[in-house]
């Protein structure tokens, strides 16, 4: 009797100080002396002790071959990440945060400043605010009425972005050339160049069957809206032309002042938050509506976007900070490289099979950070730069859908859309400004072709979201039955483009190297 109360009093021990205690201890008939460790009951002590007696009791033979890892080593190795992690996200939603109010501090100082205690001979109030106001408002029209034209023909209205959009960047830069004076056509000549890349590359390079796969993806992915998105959609665009016009009247406030250096630095400050923001508020947007249309995609789930909105602008904020630095940077980057790889008679496949520098910059790149980690953020609430690894990754698992998804044209309407907007904002101040007021009209075409552009992202992201969760459900998940024959169809053609490429690159050399033996 009392060597069981003996060991009925281990177990107790053993049982209240965490579980950390081996079971050798409840056949001995003295209770075991507590040191500090045994009586730390962290959670990773537990996880570690649980998990050890599982594999003990499941295969007894391999459990007394394997060297378990100490549990203090264990948590050494994954607590520096989550706390780094949660660092960083804590950081940038904080430094959100605080520019927003102190730009808010700022704007509203400026225009106090510049309208009521300072009075400007050459400024009129009247005449520099009604235009760009007016172009602001115009352009979220713009974007509301790119939305409903989508949805009510998807194929027709991409193909118009497609082609209206390089001349309606080509006008605003002829615009300013002709009208400018100093550096105002240096410009303008820019914009005439990037609309002809731009003509370019969607007229001639852009084939008919990656456009018809486009198209195609579009409608399956916007086929079933989770419900209230387009209530997030209308919304986001009303909140970004409220937001773009408030920054406008600090704008409005420094340039009546003329002060020099000190309101150049003011603006840029403003121009820099409004770029910032609108890309925060875009992609909060893809975050809630790609984790809503991830669910029906991948288990036919049913989930309001705007419970998904106001998860993420509660716990994920963070991360969507964090990507919306990231992404743009590195898009810029990776495009130039791909279009270097283009350049040398190249196509995408070569850029993801090679090892050289650019090639390599930009294969790592888009494992940092890339548009698709979004969705996993929502999905999964991972960190930001693991959530674009992960995504990334699993495109890599199924062949040919990372060269498929990288070619998607989906960014690149929306892109373009939000070019087209803010092009036709810019001419709508700057030729209204140039009619009544000659000397500010630069300004006001440059600022509402800026507010006109992060309005049509804004307005857009509602698409690219569905289409970014319909990619990453497939690449989950192949074989669901929600997925029909469309993406393994097209990843069988672009293998067969692409081995007639090669075998076009191989016919050409031998012919070049007889020419130059000759010569």
């Amino acid at each position: 009797h009392r060597s069981r109360r003996k060991k009925t009093e281990t177990h107790t021990v053993v049982f209240l100080n965490g579980l950390l205690l081996s079971s050798h201890s409840l056949t001995t008939s003295h209770p075991p002396s507590l040191s500090p460790s045994t009586t730390d009951s962290s959670p990773s002590y537990l996880f570690a002790f649980l998990q050890e007696i599982e594999q003990s009791l499941a295969s007894p033979a391999s459990a007394q071959q394997q060297t378990v890892a100490s549990p203090t080593a264990a948590a050494q190795q994954q607590q520096p990440q989550t706390l780094t992690g949660r660092f960083f996200r804590c950081l940038f939603a904080d430094i959100f945060y605080s520019q927003l109010i102190l730009i808010s501090a700022l704007v509203i100082l400026l225009t106090l400043r510049g309208l009521l205690f300072t009075k400007s001979p050459n400024f009129h109030p009247k005449k520099w605010y009604t235009p760009l106001l007016s172009s602001v408002a115009l352009s979220g029209l713009l974007s509301l009425s790119w939305q409903c034209l989508f949805l009510w023909n998807i194929a027709a209205t991409a193909k118009a972005t497609i082609i209206l959009a390089p001349l309606l960047t080509f006008s605003v830069g002829i615009f300013l050339v002709i009208y400018g004076k100093t550096f105002v056509p240096g410009i303008g000549g820019p914009l005439i160049l990037f609309s002809f890349a731009q003509a370019i590359h969607s007229w001639l390079f852009v084939t008919r069957r990656r456009r018809e796969f486009t198209f195609t993806i579009t409608a399956l992915s916007t086929s079933v809206l989770p419900p209230r998105t387009r209530v997030i959609a209308v919304v986001s665009s009303i909140l970004s032309v409220l937001y773009s016009s408030f920054l406008a009247a600090g704008i409005g406030g420094a340039t009546a002042t003329r002060k020099g250096l000190v309101d150049i630095l003011f603006i840029s400050l403003i121009m820099i938050s409004l770029a910032w923001t609108m890309q925060v508020l875009k992609n909060v947007q893809v975050v809630a509506v790609s984790k809503a249309a991830y669910a029906h995609f991948a288990n036919y789930d049913v989930i309001n976007a705007c419970d998904a909105l106001c998860t993420t602008l509660r716990s994920q904020l963070g991360s969507v900070c964090i990507g919306s630095t990231l992404v743009p940077v590195f898009v810029v980057i990776r495009g130039m490289i791909r279009t270097i790889n283009r350049g040398g008679n190249s196509s995408d496949w070569t850029m993801y099979a090679s090892h050289g520098d650019c090639a390599w910059v930009a294969n790592h790149m888009v494992l940092v950070g890339n548009r698709y980690g979004f969705v996993h953020v929502g999905v999964h609430n991972k960190g930001f730069v693991q959530a674009s690894r992960d995504a990334w990754q699993e495109f890599r698992r199924t062949v040919g859908l990372e060269e498929l998804v990288d070619a998607d044209l989906t960014s690149s309407i929306c892109f373009l859309s939000a070019f087209g907007i803010g092009a036709i904002s810019a001419l709508t101040a700057g030729i209204w400004e140039f009619n009544i007021h000659k000397d500010y009209f630069f300004q006001l075409t440059l600022y509402a072709f800026v507010i006109g552009y992060f309005v049509g992202r804004v307005s857009s992201a509602w698409l690219q979201a569905c289409v970014m969760a319909y990619f990453v459900a497939y690449a989950a998940n192949p074989e669901g039955v929600n997925f029909d024959n469309t993406i393994s169809e097209r990843i069988a053609r672009q293998n067969v483009e692409e081995n007639k490429r090669l075998a076009d690159n191989e016919m050409r050399q031998p012919e070049e190297e007889q020419e130059i033996t000759y010569m």
